[in-house]
This record gives structure tokens, sequence and C-alpha cells, in this order.
């Protein structure tokens, strides 16, 4: 009876492929589901499931940890809709409550997201029709007065949308903010005539050069060539905004200049870190140019693993001395887009966060796993190109999820390792039998690596974890799409969770 034990765990579950599973405190929950929640349809969730399941959790929490949690996701991890989602349903349980006012002034960060608040609150009230904004909170209608005052003309123009269910003229009636001055006023009476100056955008100046009409093919090409070097000039096509155009960029054959302008900017550190993308976003970048003829593809590509690399500078990562090992779940439940409208996948996410982190340490042994464990030696720097190489090969290892295998290996060659790092949606089983991965990670502790620790970087949110997080078992969690997830595992160095983070966030 060495190995096969009665457990007395009173946590235990079965995951979504009918394995032992052991559930999380609700704050870890709601951390989790929060950190990887785009609010579309999972693998084994759709999109109401975890809505509905974020309400239960949220009403389990303590309100300062769920407000705490919303700046964290908006502030730390650059996610938008969700910390709107946690301000409504929060607000819905403390209507009277400052907490809720002192949120919603600074979740929303975007001029935009005064309107998206305010959709998602009719939503979550099941309003509808022309009083479906009636009855507004008086805290949120305090939140979103202090709101107004954050943003200028050009912000509040660039996401005046005119065919939105609520517009901002909607919100500005509702919330009735006070004008800090008179220029503020007049700016507000603009919003209420709806006589916001249209702002110099490339969305605006390409519309405009798309209703014209060019004497012949060559005379359009010169004239979206002019112009994109145009906005190349203007400093004003946003970093985001630069990542989505980079292929129309380069098929406009804009000249060397504007190119060399174009990947300068792409790895500028400081207009990386402004720009406050999620690293799966140069992945999608970088793909979108694989297929180009142009000359200048090399360069760009070049200059998007500069930005990614840029992307996770404050990643401490470990030396020489320090054993890692990084394992990627290819499994088929990984292979869902983060959205609808995305091409990125969650295993795409894993892989992207398990090269940033190998691009850190000095001694990583890395792979991928689905039927089998597969060992893949990459050179460390080239974080997009080594997912590439990754994703050619996954087909190579299955598509079930046998993340024991990992620590199996680890086993079976007597290997310490100081660090094991699986990226995964922790829906792991055994397909070939019953012993699961806990059983093998305490076996391998036991008899090969007292010390070793194991580090769990939940991509999906599922609310139950393969391991039992016991500080005596050496098992971590970490969850979420974003490069701040190493500051977690930083924080996990120093004796602290994720959730001690969160609650460290001044409020």
């Amino acid at each position: 009876m060495l190995f096969n034990r009665k457990s007395t765990a009173n946590n235990q579950v079965l995951n979504h492929e009918g394995a032992i599973a052991y559930t999380l405190t609700p704050e870890l929950e709601l951390y989790t589901a929060v950190a990887t929640a785009a609010l579309n349809e999972t693998f084994y969730e759709g999109s109401a499931e975890r809505l509905t399941r974020l309400r239960g959790l949220i009403e389990k929490n303590d309100p300062v940890f769920v407000a705490q949690l919303a700046v964290y996701a908006r502030e730390q991890m650059y996610l938008r809709s969700i910390p709107l989602v946690l301000t409504v349903e929060l607000a819905k349980r403390h209507q009277g409550d400052a907490l809720v006012s002192r949120l919603v002034a600074r979740v929303i960060q975007r001029a935009d997201e005064i309107t998206e608040l305010l959709a998602y609150y009719a939503q979550a009230n099941e309003r509808r029709g022309a009083k479906q904004l009636g009855r507004l909170s008086k805290q949120v209608q305090r939140g979103l007065a202090a709101a107004f005052n954050k943003f200028d003309e050009y912000q509040f123009a660039k996401y005046n949308r005119e065919g939105a269910a609520v517009k901002l003229r909607d919100a500005l009636f509702l919330s009735h903010p006070v004008a800090k001055d008179a220029a503020q006023q007049a700016l507000f009476d603009k919003i209420v005539a709806n006589t916001l100056a249209t702002p110099y955008t490339w969305e605006t100046e390409l519309s405009a050069l798309g209703q014209q009409t060019f004497a012949n093919e060559k005379a359009k090409r010169a004239a979206f060539r002019a112009q994109w070097e145009a906005l190349i000039d203007s400093r004003k096509l946003g970093y985001m905004a630069l990542l989505r155009n980079l292929r129309n960029i380069l098929d406009a054959e804009v000249s060397a200049r504007h190119i060399q302008a174009v990947c300068e900017t792409l790895a500028n550190a400081r207009q990386v870190a402004q720009s406050k993308q999620l690293p799966f976003r140069f992945l999608a970048a970088y793909r979108e140019l694989l297929d180009l003829k142009s000359g200048y593809t090399s360069s760009v590509l070049s200059a998007l693993e500069d930005a990614v690399t840029a992307s996770a500078a404050n990643l401490r990562g470990f030396g020489y001395e320090t054993r890692v090992v990084i394992a990627c779940d290819v499994s088929g439940s990984m292979q869902k887009p983060v959205s609808a409208k995305s091409k990125v996948l969650l295993y795409d996410i894993g892989l992207v966060l398990g090269m940033l982190l190998k691009s850190k340490c000095k001694n990583a042994v890395t792979g991928m796993f689905g039927d089998h464990w597969k060992i893949i030696n990459l050179p460390a720097k080239s974080v997009l190109e080594n997912v590439q190489a990754f994703y050619r090969r996954e087909g190579e290892v299955g598509y079930s999820t046998n993340g024991y295998l990992v620590v199996q290996d680890l086993l079976d060659r007597r290997y310490v390792a100081d660090k094991v790092m699986l990226f995964t949606d922790c829906q792991l089983w055994n397909s070939r039998g019953n012993e699961q991965i806990a059983q093998v990670w305490e076996q391998y502790r036991r008899q090969v690596a007292p010390n070793a620790q194991l580090y769990l970087f939940d991509l999906a949110g599922y609310g139950n974890t393969p391991l039992d997080l016991r500080q005596d078992q050496g098992v971590h969690l970490i969850a979420g799409w974003s490069d701040k997830i190493f500051d977690v595992l930083a924080a996990l160095e120093t004796g602290q969770d994720a959730v001690e983070l969160i609650r460290a966030i001044e409020w």
C-alpha cells in the first residue's frame, strides 16, 4: 500500500476528461476564470456557462477582492471586457457601496468602455428597448461621471460609434458628469449635439481614399502607398494598428525609409511596454507575413521577434544552475480559438509563453505533449520562430492530454529538475491507464527530486487542477495569457501567490 493509498482529500472532483482533479478556493477559481476569459465558447464550456460560473464565484468572494481582481485584470493583464463584467456584477450586489463608483472610474481606461459598460449593464439586468438603461445604479452613475473627465475630444470622437446600441450621448445624459472647466463643458455640448470633430485615424484616412475614383490600378496603388507613408510619418498610427496592418503596409510597397521606421517602432521597448499587447498578438502579426514575397518581410519578422522579447523584458528567468522543464500541451482541447474572430488557439498562447520563458532560461528542456511527450531542442532567442517550429510538429505527439508523461520521463531518466512548467488547460488525464500525474509527481519527488516544484500555467480557467495545490507537494497555479503571469511566477519564488498579489493592489 505504498502508492495506492486511500485519498483523504475532500476537494476531489472529476475534470472534463473524467480524471480525478481538485477544486480551487473561491478566490483562486475566480482568478483563473477571469485571467483566461474571452467570454466566448471554449472546448469544454460555453460562454453562457462561464458567465454563470463567474456570477456564482462573485457571490462567494469578498467584494473588495473582486474589485481588486477587476483592477488587476485591467491594469496588469491588459484585459478589457472582463473587468467591466466584474464591475457590473459587483454593482448588482452592492448598489449602495462607494466601492462600485470607485471601481467604475478606475477600470474605464478608454472612452468606448463607458458605453461598453452600459451595454453590459443593460444585458446583465435583462433590460431591452428604449428604457434599457433606466434606473441606473447611483454608484455606477457616479463612476461613469468621473470617467467622463478622463478623455479629450479626439478620444471621444475616435470611439463615438453612431450605430452602437448605446451611444456616448446616451451615457452623458445618464451619468450627468460635471465639467471641470468651460472647455470641457464645450466638449460635452459637442457630444450632445453630435458635432465632435472627425478624428485623424488610419481608418478614416483609408476609408476616404477608398471612396475615390482612380484612372487605373497603378494610380490607385500609388495613392494607397502614399497614404500609408503619410500615416507612418504622422506617428498617429497606434501600435496595435501597426501590428494589424503590417501586411497591408508591405503589400503597398512603401519606401525603404518607411519600412525602417516601422521596424524601429515595432522593436522599440518603450513603445512595446506602452502598447500593453498580449504576447500572442505578436504571433498573429508574425504569421500574417510568412507567405509574403516582399524583400522587407525578413526585416519586419526580426522586428517582431525583438518586440515580443521586449514585451517580457521584466521576466527574470533562471540561470545555468536551475534545471527547468517547459512542457506545452498541444492536445485537442487546446486547439480552440481564443475568440470567435481570432486565428490564435489556446495552444498558441501556451507555446508563446513557454518560448518566452525559455528565452530567459540558461538550462531548459523544452517539449510538447499529447498522446506522447517529446523533447524538442530549439535556439533560446527566437521566440516566434520557435513557436512556429513547435506548430509545424504538433501532430507528432497526438492529441490526448497525457501530461503525466512529462514527469514519468523525468522519473525514468532520474533527471533532477528544479522547475517543471506545464502550459495547459489543466484537463489532464491518462489515455493509457489509471495512473495520473498526481501519483507520478509524488513518486518523482520522493525518489528523485524532493525539492522539485511544479507550476501549472492554466490557460483555460475551468476551475479545477490535476494536482492538489499543497505546499508540501510543491505544486503551484498561475493563470492567464499575459506576460504578467511571470510576475506571479516571481512572487511564488518569494513565498507569495496570485491571490496575495491581487490583494496587494492599492484600493
